[in-house]
């Protein structure tokens, strides 16, 4: 599994784990024009959220575009991801998980 894959599945666990709705699957249209997550109709999945403000993330898996290395801002290490695995690793200590 590439790194930005991995990636991309640690941002949709975290958003589960914030009870947020999270799909995956083939995007994909039909022959009439609307668009379907795997099985799911995305007009009908979207319509729960009419009138709400909210926040539409969709990241591909099918790319394998390499993720570029950053700096810690906390900690200077270098580091691939969307957080830094070494204050991750600290948070979770000082935290008692």
């Amino acid at each position: 599994m590439s790194l930005r894959k991995a990636s991309v599945l640690e941002l949709a666990t975290a958003a589960y784990e914030l009870e947020a709705r999270v799909l995956r699957g083939l995007l994909r249209r039909d022959p009439e024009g609307r668009w379907w997550m795997g099985e799911t109709p995305l007009e009908e999945w979207l319509s729960a959220y009419e009138g709400h403000e909210a926040v539409l993330i969709l990241a591909s898996l099918s790319e394998d575009a390499p993720l570029p290395t950053r700096v810690c801002r906390t900690c200077g290490r270098e580091y691939v991801g969307w957080d830094c695995p070494h204050c991750r690793e600290v948070r979770r200590r000082l935290r008692g998980r």
